[in-house]
């Protein structure tokens, strides 16, 4: 579903997340791990952004950072105008009721020890909603939105399926009625012709209830068919974000992560983009900017200055971080 309104649902600005390196006998942390560093991203009633990048890039950190299930070292997260990233204990079950997880290995997040009906019940006790009755009620309803039987509420989930334990982990990411549901990786892990089944789920449980998703992938494909709009994120950093990014990429590492989308036609010859190299550590990252090592048009401003993230003057919706796009050679 498109935005309706202007006014962002969720807004971060400049977040950081960095993870003390401990070394040493008194194990002393001089060094960093900035997974999520300097991050900044609205979205709006409604709408699905697509956070994409490399595994190790920081996306899944950013996004459980904005779920305040890490505690950001710096930077600020507004929901519905009020900051979050400083909240804790109970003054938190609010926006827990509104700020939902959906995570990429079902079996992994959910209790093995808990039947299904349990694992949709936790919900409402912690959030002290409803008694039995309607808790079993709910549980039902549940599983039906998400295409289970009702007996399956009294079943393990190691007795499902791949793709049917990710429904439950969907059923219980909507059971308090959330706002927004960050989505981490939720297909990743599931075979091709299920990953459509949830894909396609997701999108009428956004038409019916009128969600808003961050949704977390390193395939650009699956992004495509479910977001309005993209965040390419690189080593902690946003190289790029707008909605026209598939028809006009601009940073040459988002040229690279869409020419390797494979097409649909094996007889097209497709001119693939290639990133040699392997991804910095972001404990000690490049100086300047952190794509150049891989970047085929590295200047020598890429070496010794950090690119911003500049609006492009024929299409103010679309940011790049990149000096060959944003200071190009005369």
């Amino acid at each position: 579903m498109r935005p309706v309104t202007d006014h962002p649902l969720l807004s971060v600005r400049n977040l950081k997340m960095h993870f003390p390196v401990r070394e040493g006998v008194l194990l002393r942390a001089n060094k960093f791990n900035k997974a999520v560093d300097d991050v900044s991203l609205d979205i709006l009633p409604g709408e699905t952004l697509g956070l994409v990048g490399e595994s190790g890039c920081g996306k899944s950190t950013l996004g459980r950072c904005i779920a305040r299930l890490y505690e950001p070292t710096a930077g600020t997260i507004s929901f519905e105008g009020q900051n979050i990233e400083s909240l804790k204990g109970s003054a938190l079950l609010p926006f827990r009721q509104n700020i939902q997880m959906i995570f990429q290995d079902p079996m992994e997040s959910l209790n093995a020890r808990h039947t299904v009906g349990d694992i949709l019940e936790e919900p409402f006790i912690v959030q002290k909603i409803g008694d039995k009755a309607f808790r079993k009620k709910r549980v039902a309803e549940l599983l039906d939105i998400v295409g289970l039987p009702a007996r399956s509420s009294s079943r393990y989930p190691f007795e499902f399926s791949g793709g049917q334990r990710q429904r439950v982990g969907i059923a219980r990411s909507i059971a308090l009625n959330p706002r927004l549901v960050i989505c981490d990786e939720p297909v990743s892990a599931l075979d091709v012709s299920i990953q459509s089944q949830i894909l396609n789920l997701l999108i009428d449980l956004q038409k019916e209830f009128n969600l808003s998703y961050l949704f977390i992938a390193h395939d650009l494909a699956v992004v495509k068919h479910i977001s309005d709009r993209l965040l390419i994120m690189y080593l902690g950093k946003v190289a790029e974000s707008g909605n026209s990014i598939y028809r006009d990429p601009l940073h040459p590492y988002t040229q690279s992560l869409i020419s390797a989308i494979p097409a649909p036609d094996p007889h097209r010859e497709v001119k693939r983009q290639v990133i040699v190299g392997d991804v910095p550590s972001a404990i000690d990252p490049p100086r300047g900017c952190s794509f150049h090592p891989r970047c085929p048009h590295t200047m020598d401003i890429c070496k010794e200055k950090l690119p911003s993230l500049v609006d492009q003057h024929n299409d103010p919706s679309h940011q790049v971080a990149c000096h060959l796009v944003n200071e190009p050679p005369v």
